[in-house]
């Protein structure tokens, strides 16, 4: 939910939508610290439960959005409010927690002696390990500009990180796409997730632009300028490439198989990608001088915010339906 209504604001912000840019921005930071409280409550209540989802292949990796989340948080308090020195906590912040977490996770997968069949442990979630590595690289070099003399060490620590990125989709991908192409895939397994095969490499995108960017003012960047900007359009051309294969599965679940749309909030892993890809290809655009490329983040926009408004309400919708059912002192 942070990381769809942050990049989503960004993306209003970066093409002139501030009267919605700047509430999605204070509803974030709303969001934000209430998901921190719920975790921080299910850590003391249910400690079992949530030390058994980490280690679960199918739920595991979705504790990646606690990095991502701060890292989109960060780039929203640079880029709408100029709120550098909250920004530097909140990268700092998203450091301990892929250390921490991107090492957990996977040394538990790793290591536990009964482990499922790919068909049942991999998901599009597993991407999310790509995306925060990358919402790191972002930040990092957002505020390597006004860095001083740390700049360059700045630059090439989000030039490692938007590298571990690259390496992490590609690893992941291809076990996804194995999954997609040589085991059953039912309507149901059919799962949100999956467009975080796009929004994986649309923030890779974004991560890439970012290091073109800073590039001028980085000899060592300026250096390896042509692999960087190389290597981020093969990134944003594989987002694009999904987005076709995915709107036709999506046809393919919901309209052939008469799936329901009742509100999940795996659908916030859809709204994320509509929004990030509006704003990797917007930056895309501006820093290579590729004004041609200008009308697809001007038509991607409201398709994003149209996602975002309809999950939004059906989350609104399932609060209200769940404090109705809570029994009051009359009913007990």
């Amino acid at each position: 939910m942070v990381m769809a209504t942050g990049i989503v604001s960004i993306a209003c912000h970066f093409l002139g939508y501030e009267l919605l840019a700047f509430p999605l921005f204070y509803l974030n930071i709303l969001l934000y610290c209430i998901l921190w409280a719920l975790t921080i409550a299910r850590l003391i209540l249910h400690r079992e439960r949530f030390v058994k989802d980490l280690k679960t292949h199918n739920r595991g990796a979705g504790f990646f959005t606690i990095i991502v989340s701060t890292g989109i948080m960060g780039n929203q308090a640079v880029i709408l409010a100029d709120a550098r020195q909250p920004a530097l906590i909140l990268l700092g912040v998203g450091i301990i927690f892929w250390v921490v977490l991107i090492y957990t996770v996977f040394t538990l997968f790793t290591v536990q002696p009964e482990k499922p069949t790919l068909e049942i442990g991999i998901n599009g979630t597993w991407l999310v390990a790509t995306v925060a590595t990358q919402s790191i690289s972002v930040l990092s070099g957002i505020l390597a500009q006004e860095a001083g003399q740390a700049r360059n060490v700045w630059l090439f620590f989000s030039l490692c990180m938007f590298l571990t990125g690259c390496m992490l989709y590609l690893l992941i991908i291809a076990l996804i796409f194995y999954r997609f192409m040589f085991f059953e895939l039912t309507p149901q397994s059919l799962g949100h997730p999956y467009w975080i095969n796009m929004g994986a490499v649309a923030i890779t995108t974004l991560a890439g632009t970012t290091l073109i960017a800073n590039s001028s003012g980085s000899p060592f960047l300026m250096s390896i300028l042509p692999f960087t900007t190389g290597f981020t359009l093969f990134f944003w051309t594989t987002a694009t490439w999904w987005i076709p294969l995915l709107v036709l599965l999506g046809i393919w679940r919901f309209v052939i198989h008469h799936g329901g749309f009742a509100y999940d909030p795996s659908y916030w892993s859809m709204v994320f990608p509509l929004g990030m890809y509006t704003t990797c290809t917007f930056q895309l655009a501006r820093v290579n001088g590729l004004e041609f490329l200008m009308p697809i983040p001007r038509l991607f926009i409201f398709a994003a915010i149209l996602a975002w408004a309809l999950t939004f309400w059906g989350f609104v919708k399932s609060l209200r339906q769940f404090f109705r059912a809570v029994p009051t002192d009359e009913d007990l």
